[in-house]
């Protein structure tokens, strides 16, 4: 399940894409719960704009030119008309906030927020004390979810398909068999921080232990053939919940790695890796 705002209109540009050049049957679909590619858009229409105007609307990153998913912002902007605004940008003015475009300060009536809480630490970025505040503005997805979803959830859930998975600071001993766990840090993102050679020595060494987890090591099949090798998969399922509806599934992004671990900044220089989707019968 995917905890965070990621690639939800490119995803859906990918498929037209996809089906412009090639022969996808028609009665395979990515989408989830009866939707197709119109009734998906309007579903992120209603949830992400709702009764605003989407000039009121702001996708909110952190230099979102310089980051790496930049192609889904400019993709809500053309679906959409949701324009990708900058942390740094936004003016506060008592409790409402704006951001600057063509020389006006246009007012904020809802936020989709992208914004991961350490992003502005790791970027030597002050953090406005408005992020902490309650405004006259609608979070769509507010950034303290990062730190009740993502993968401080993971210790709390029991099921065959989920890997065992332990706060460090809740160890009584450590497993035997530590080459087969990583240990992963809770609150960064992107891969960062994991270390994938655990040894007792390093966790004893970690000071703040309440800040990290265990988690079984899940091994990759590299089942994508391709011409310089294969390619390993990770399928996440995208859902949203729209204001005064149940959260529901819409569809999928599958992520290839030729890397010791999947995102971008383990697959430099590699090809046949990245974003795409999965197609299922309807």
């Amino acid at each position: 399940m995917q905890g965070f705002p990621s690639l939800y209109c490119f995803q859906s540009y990918l498929d037209d894409k996809i089906r412009q050049y090639f022969e996808i049957p028609s009665e395979f679909t990515f989408y989830f719960d009866g939707l197709d590619g119109k009734a998906y858009r309007d579903l992120l229409r209603r949830t992400l704009i709702a009764e605003s105007n989407p000039e009121n609307v702001i996708l909110l990153e952190i230099e979102p030119e310089k980051q790496k998913t930049r192609v889904d912002f400019a993709c809500t902007e053309a679906m959409l008309g949701v324009r990708s605004v900058s942390l740094t940008s936004i003016i506060q003015r008592g409790d409402k906030l704006f951001y600057p475009l063509n020389g006006r300060e246009i007012p904020i009536d809802r936020i989709y927020s992208r914004l991961i809480r350490d992003d502005p630490k790791l970027r030597e970025i002050a953090e406005p004390e408005w992020l902490t505040k309650p405004l006259d503005v609608y979070w769509v997805g507010h950034p303290n979810w990062y730190y009740k979803i993502s993968k401080y959830s993971l210790p709390l859930l029991t099921n065959e398909y989920v890997p065992e998975c332990h706060f460090v600071d809740q160890l009584v001993q450590y497993p035997p068999d530590l080459e087969n766990y990583v240990l992963k840090p809770l609150f960064q993102f992107s891969g960062m921080g994991v270390e994938l050679d655990v040894t007792a020595g390093l966790l004893d060494s970690l000071i703040d232990k309440d800040n990290y987890i265990l988690q079984r090591k899940v091994e990759y099949a590299p089942l994508v053939e391709t011409p310089d090798g294969d390619s390993r998969a990770e399928v996440r399922m995208l859902f949203v919940w729209p204001p005064g509806e149940a959260i529901r599934p819409v569809c999928n992004l599958v992520r290839l790695s030729k890397g010791k671990m999947m995102g971008v900044r383990f697959n430099k220089d590699k090809t046949w890796v990245g974003s795409t989707l999965a197609y299922h019968p309807l």
